[in-house]
């Protein structure tokens, strides 16, 4: 199903459905749309889920930072007058999310967390390709599914205009040098906050060992796997990842 971008203010997001809010936090090179199946889910289960379109290419680039991303979300949390929200990032969402739940954490119901930086930065710190070679850009988008037919055309178009736009290239560099300078490991034991971790089994991007280092730290966390997934496991598996974290929240009455 299509949804619309409403404009509000500094605020463009998507509002889909009715009940508890669940907000939705894309990546670096995460589209609003690689949700829509978790939208058209939970929005059907009780839930209002909400994607905010995050400012990674807008703000300056002094505060192109995990921490004013962060804050971005908790000005629009206070906006839309919510509280008690569930969080759910997808790899530097996820970052995001725990960076949130961190210095907001009275605002934060739960969180959920797939494919998330902020232990383990390969996904960002590395270096980028030939910016004209449009093949090797193909190859690295297939390498974040573990089936490349996920990594569609118009995905792969997508990164090869963001790494050949040098306003964009430079705010992606300077995110994958912030994501590297927040890292999280001394946080982790102190945020109780209820959280699920849902990892691809065959992520390269962030590797199994970091989803059981996220379980390890955190204090109040449970972990599931999905098989033969890579790094984003809401697009390439949707339906299981909806049912796993769907049990979830019933489990934890959210």
């Amino acid at each position: 199903m299509a949804h619309i971008l409403k404009k509000e203010g500094q605020f463009n997001y998507i509002e889909v459905g009715e009940g508890t809010p669940i907000i939705v936090l894309h990546g670096l090179m995460g589209g609003l749309s690689n949700f829509a199946a978790v939208t058209d889910y939970f929005s059907e289960k009780g839930y209002k889920v909400i994607i905010p379109e995050l400012p990674i290419y807008t703000l300056s680039l002094l505060k192109t930072n995990v921490k004013s991303f962060a804050k971005y979300l908790n000005d629009f949390i206070e906006y839309k007058k919510l509280s008690d929200v569930i969080l759910l990032g997808n790899s530097l969402g996820g970052h995001i999310g725990l960076y949130h739940t961190r210095d907001y954490s009275d605002k934060v119901k739960a969180l959920v967390i797939t494919g998330s930086s902020g232990l383990y930065e390969s996904a960002m710190g590395g270096s980028y390709p030939k910016r004209s070679d449009y093949e090797l850009i193909k190859k690295k988008a297939q390498e974040v599914f573990y089936d490349p037919e996920v990594a569609t055309k118009e995905i792969v178009d997508e990164v090869y205009e963001t790494v050949n736009d040098r306003h964009k290239l430079i705010r992606t560099l300077a995110i994958a040098k912030s994501a590297i300078r927040h890292n999280m490991a001394k946080d982790l034991p102190n945020m109780t906050t209820p959280t699920c971790i849902i990892w691809g089994r065959n992520d390269i991007v962030t590797p199994p060992n970091v989803a059981e280092e996220f379980n390890a730290l955190l204090p109040n966390s449970d972990l599931f796997w999905i098989e033969k997934c890579g790094h984003a496991a809401m697009m390439e598996h949707p339906d299981t990842f909806n049912e796993l974290l769907h049990a979830w929240l019933k489990q934890r009455n959210f």
